[in-house]
């Protein structure tokens, strides 16, 4: 059973407290913008009736829960206990370690042609780091933004971008650093090209027409492995 699965029993209902699941089902709302009839509406119930959930009253319907936690882009889990993802990295380190360098096609071979990386910049307020969609481009890393934002402002500037991926299981993870220019894609058959590829719409979402490539200087990598 999964994390997105509404088990029903004494477990769940003692988990779930209702000023917590009031408040997260409310901070949650408020984080996406929805007032507690669009949530009822995606949830598929009435907002008396969401009412009521977040009550959990001593017959609370977990399938009606899971509804809820879709509606507010939650699992169950998050909706019940409050749990999230925990960051990478807090199993036990292998026995013995080796970390050994990539060679610059061993680095492009792990970005592969798409993916979510992070863009480090510098801007008005200081270093910040933050996460992108890239597509691999003829040697170069392209996302998309908009004109606003602030990985909007690294054109024009020298950047790095990190992609890593790591393995919990077995204690192994590699990481591929790209340092370079960034700089605006103003051609507008490139722009065309790029936003016909099936990979370039942002987790995001929204307009985001602003297209900015990533030209290397310098690329290297590190691969962590066991004897």
């Amino acid at each position: 059973m999964n994390e997105n699965s509404a088990p029903s029993g004494e477990s769940d209902r003692a988990a779930a407290r209702p000023g917590d699941v009031a408040r997260r089902i409310a901070l949650r709302s408020q984080a996406l913008g929805l007032s507690d009839e669009q949530v009822a509406k995606r949830a598929g119930m009435s907002p008396r009736y969401l009412q009521h959930l977040e009550e959990l009253e001593s017959d609370f319907d977990p399938g009606a829960l899971l509804r809820v936690a879709a509606a507010l882009q939650m699992t169950y889990r998050e909706l019940l206990e409050g749990h999230t993802d925990p960051p990478p990295g807090q199993t036990s380190a292998a026995p013995h370690p080796v970390l050994m360098q990539l060679t610059t096609p061993e680095c492009w071979d792990r970005l592969g042609e798409h993916g979510i990386g992070r863009v480090a910049l510098s801007g008005d307020a200081g270093p910040a780091v933050l996460p992108v969609n890239y597509i691999v481009d003829d040697g170069t890393i392209v996302y998309r933004t908009t004109p606003d934002s602030m990985t909007a402002s690294a054109a024009g500037s020298e950047v790095a971008f990190e992609v890593d991926h790591v393995d919990e299981h077995l204690s192994q993870g590699w990481s591929v650093l790209i340092v370079g220019t960034a700089e605006y894609i103003t051609d507008p058959e490139t722009v065309r090209r790029l936003a016909e590829e099936p990979e370039a719409r942002p987790w995001a979402g929204g307009a985001r027409n602003l297209w900015i490539r990533i030209a290397p200087t310098r690329i290297t990598g590190r691969r962590i492995s066991t004897v």
